[in-house]
């Protein structure tokens, strides 16, 4: 490729990533994806995404898009390997197939065992020209779908174990306060609750905080339910918590075991899942080794000192930002 078609499908593809970050955490058990149409000569038509389960892919919404337009699309330019099976919807292939398209770029085949590769090879066999986007976008498109990945090829989903941190490392608050964090530090938080499908906590933290576990310090996705699990062994929280938490939007989940827990919640088609509570249960995670992605929010040391996110992954290190650049 010479240089400025090169550049035409970064640019594309960095849109698709846009659209697809937008529904993080409203397309589950699907991942979201992303894509972009480009006309003759690499002039963008149209960008569009996964919504939610049941509505159209990301390649038949921006086809879909052209077509009513009456503008016939030379590349598509996609996150993730176009499906070729019948689901809720039917395969991606045989739009693009029917629309004509004479190129796909794709960011990452999907690993659904279903898929393989087969979405790929039935473009090829149609004459259709199949090629993988430049490395340097590879990446983002694989950490777009890393939780759809865990889910399906274990059975469990994407787990976060957020914790945050007084100076010296206590996680209590301080007496007659619910959070001692940034504003910025909290709109993070739920921005992480927004992404999850399912948040879990335990009775001791419940009982200590009598937390509202919803999405406000960010728009939420319009009408997403979430499931609440709660590890309540000495079944301490009452009836009227559970009622309260429902009229909230919440399905109550009890549970005593982590990877019981876990099990369910692949089943039900989670995601992504939030683990918000003490130490106790942050803990049983961590050393269990039952998470993906630890989310360390640290407090800073003055009012002059911004607090410190550190995500911690399990193979990976850590990565540092101050919570006002997160």
């Amino acid at each position: 490729m010479n240089p400025k078609p090169e550049m035409e499908l970064l640019r594309a593809m960095t849109l698709a990533l846009q659209e697809a970050s937008l529904h993080i955490g409203r397309t589950a058990p699907n991942p979201p994806v992303g894509a972009t149409a480009l006309g003759a000569g690499g002039i963008l038509l149209a960008t569009g995404a996964h919504e939610q389960p049941g509505t159209p892919h990301a390649e038949v919404v921006v086809l879909d898009r052209c077509r009513a337009e009456n503008i016939q699309v030379d590349t598509l330019v996609v996150t993730l390997e176009p499906c070729n099976h019948f689901g809720r919807t039917p395969p991606c292939t045989d739009a693009i197939i029917a629309a004509g398209v004479r190129r796909v770029i794709y960011g990452v085949r999907d690993p659904n065992p279903r898929v393989a590769g087969g979405g790929i090879e039935k473009l090829l066999a149609h004459g259709i020209v199949v090629e993988q986007i430049d490395a340097s976008k590879r990446d983002e498109c694989d950490i777009l779908i890393q939780p759809f990945r865990k889910r399906i090829t274990t059975g469990r989903p994407f787990v976060t174990v957020k914790t945050a941190h007084l100076p010296g490392g206590s996680m209590i608050p301080p007496f007659g306060r619910k959070t001692f964090t940034s504003p910025a530090s909290i709109r993070f938080a739920h921005e992480l609750r927004k992404r999850s499908d399912a948040i879990i906590t335990g009775s001791g933290t419940v009982l200590a905080d009598d937390p509202l576990f919803t999405v406000r310090a960010v728009a939420d996705h319009p009408d997403k339910k979430r499931l609440l699990v709660i590890f309540d062994r000495r079944k301490r929280i009452t009836p009227a918590w559970e009622a309260a938490a429902s009229s909230r939007g919440f399905e109550i989940i009890r549970h005593d075991d982590i990877e019981a827990a876990l099990d369910d919640l692949g089943s039900r088609g989670c995601l992504e899942v939030l683990v918000e509570g003490g130490p106790s249960l942050a803990q049983s995670f961590l050393l269990q080794g039952l998470w993906d992605r630890h989310v360390r929010i640290e407090q800073g040391r003055s009012a002059l000192e911004p607090d410190i996110i550190r995500t911690v992954l399990p193979t990976a290190g850590t990565e540092t930002a101050p919570a006002a650049s997160v």
